[in-house]
C-alpha cells in the first residue's frame, strides 16, 4: 500500500459539520485537553468535548452542536521530513490532505503559541464539500514537529477571535523522550543491506547509512509502528511475518508475469520491439504511455525472464526488516539473519547493482503506474556521493557483526 500523505490519512476530518448551525454568544471558561500520547496540551472551552482523531498525538473539540471546533494537528519531523520542508508545504498538506480551500485570506495579528516559530497565521472563508464557514488557521513549528491548529465556525466574530488567541496562548508541547535502541553497527555488510533500499530511504528524506533509516529508540519505534499500519496493514510479529512471505513468495512479480504472459498469448511476441507500442495501443484501451510501458516491460520480460521485478519485491522486503528491527517485532538478531538470507539470495539473482537497480526501477513504474524518473535521479544522487554504499562491491562477502 502506497501513500504520499502518510499518517495524515489516518484520521478523516468532516470539517463540513463546523458550519451548520450559528453559536450564541456565551462566557467561555477554559479547561485543559491533553492530547492522548500526552505530547500536546492546550485549554478550550470547558464544556466542548474531544473527538476521536485516529492518532494520538492529534487532538481535537467541538460544542455540543458539532458547530464549532478547534483541531490541533501534530506532524513529527521524523516522520514527515521527506513531505515537508517550510510552512507552506504544512499548509498544502494540510489543506490537500482535507481536501478544504480558504478564500477571502487576511492575516490575523496578535495572535502566539508559545514555543512554535515560523507563525502563519491567517483567517478567511472555508469551504469544504460546497459548505462555507469561518477559519482561523495557523502554522508554525517546534524542533520536534510541525503544527497547524485549526479553529472552524459557522461565523467568527470579534469575541471568537479573541477566544482562539487565549486559546493558542495556552498551547503546551511535551517532546516525548527518547530511550535509546540498540544501535547496528555500520559495516559494510550493513551498508550492503541498506543499499538495497536506500533509493527509498532518500525519498522519505531519512538516512540511508541507518538500518530503516531512522535512529533506534522509542520514537523512531512509534514511527514505525504507526507507519507499518497505515501502509502495509502491519501490526504485530504475526502479520509482519505474512506480509514478508507475500513479498518473497508472490509480490508484485507475479502479477507482472500473469500480464506480460498474457501479452504474449495475445500475440505481442511475434511483432518486432520497435513496433510493440503500436500493437498495444491497437489491440488495447490504453493511453500512449501505457502503451509504451507495456511494450518496454514485454521486451524486459522477454531479455531476462520471470524474475524481470524481483528486486522491486526483494528491495521492499529488505527495507521491512529494518523496518521491522525499529519497530520492534523482530529483535535485531532476528531482522538481521533474515536480511542476511535475502541478500544472499540478491546476489546470486542479479550481477551488479546496475542491474539490480534496473529491475527495482521497472518494478517501480508497474506498481506506480507512473514513470520512474524521480526515483533514478534518486539512485543517481546517492552514487555520486562519497558514502554510497553503491560504491561497494557487489559480491561483497557478508560477515556478520551482530
Amino acid at each position: 500500500m502506497k501513500t504520499s500523505k502518510r499518517l495524515l490519512t489516518a484520521a478523516v476530518l468532516s470539517v463540513a459539520m463546523f458550519f451548520t448551525g450559528c453559536g450564541k454568544a456565551e462566557e467561555v471558561v477554559l479547561a485543559d485537553f491533553t492530547s492522548e500520547d500526552g505530547t500536546i496540551g492546550i485549554q478550550m472551552n470547558e464544556n466542548w468535548k474531544t473527538e476521536d482523531m485516529g492518532t494520538e498525538n492529534w487532538l481535537a473539540a467541538f460544542n455540543e452542536e458539532e458547530t464549532e471546533g478547534i483541531v490541533v494537528l501534530q506532524l513529527p519531523k521524523a516522520l514527515y521530513a521527506g513531505d515537508i520542508d517550510d510552512m507552506d508545504d504544512v499548509k498544502e498538506l494540510v489543506e490537500d490532505s482535507f481536501e478544504f480551500e480558504m478564500s477571502g485570506t487576511k492575516q490575523v495579528e496578535g495572535l502566539t503559541v508559545p514555543g512554535l516559530s515560523g507563525l502563519t497565521t491567517y483567517s478567511g472563508t472555508m469551504t469544504v464539500e460546497d459548505v462555507k464557514g469561518q477559519a482561523i488557521v495557523v502554522y508554525g513549528d517546534t524542533d520536534y514537529a510541525f503544527y497547524s491548529i485549526l479553529y472552524a465556525a459557522p461565523k467568527i466574530n470579534k469575541g471568537k477571535t479573541e477566544y482562539f488567541k487565549n486559546v493558542c496562548a495556552t498551547f503546551q508541547e511535551t517532546e516525548p523522550v527518547a530511550d535509546e535502541i540498540a544501535a547496528v553497527p555500520v559495516t559494510d555488510t550493513i551498508r550492503w543491506f541498506n543499499g538495497t533500499y536506500a533509493v527509498l530511504t532518500r525519498a522519505n528524506g531519512w538516512d540511508y547509512n541507518l538500518v530503516g533509516g531512522i535512529s533506534p529508540n522509542s520514537l523512531g519505534q512509534s514511527v514505525m509502528q504507526s507507519m507499518l499500519d497505515e501502509w502495509w496493514g502491519v501490526t504485530d510479529n504475526e502479520s509482519a511475518d505474512e506480509t514478508l512471505e507475500w513479498l518473497l513468495v508472490e509480490g508484485h512479480r507475479v502479477d507482472f508475469v500473469e500480464d506480460m504472459l498474457y501479452l504474449g498469448e495475445n500475440g505481442i511476441g511475434d511483432v518486432p520491439a520497435e513496433e510493440r507500442m503500436d500493437f498495444v495501443l491497437e489491440n488495447f484501451e490504453v493511453s500512449e504511455q501505457e502503451a509504451q510501458n507495456y511494450a518496454d516491460w514485454y521486451n524486459a520480460f522477454e531479455e531476462k525472464g520471470e524474475s524481470v521485478i524481483a528486486a522491486w519485491d526483494y528491495s521492499r522486503a529488505m527495507s521491512l526488516l529494518g523496518y521491522y528491527y525499529l519497530a520492534g517485532f523482530y529483535t535485531q538478531t532476528e531482522a538481521l539473519d533474515a536480511s542476511y538470507d535475502l541478500a544472499t539470495v540478491i546476489q546470486q539473482e542479479f550481477d551488479s547493482w546496475e542491474s539490480f537497480m534496473e529491475s527495482y526501477l521497472i518494478g517501480y513504474e508497474y506498481w506506480a503506474e507512473e514513470g520512474s524518473e524521480e526515483r533514478r535521479a534518486l539512485y543517481e544522487e546517492i552514487k555520486a556521493a562519497s558514502d554510497s554504499p553503491y560504491n561497494l562491491d557487489w559480491n561483497l562477502t557478508f560477515e556478520k557483526s551482530w
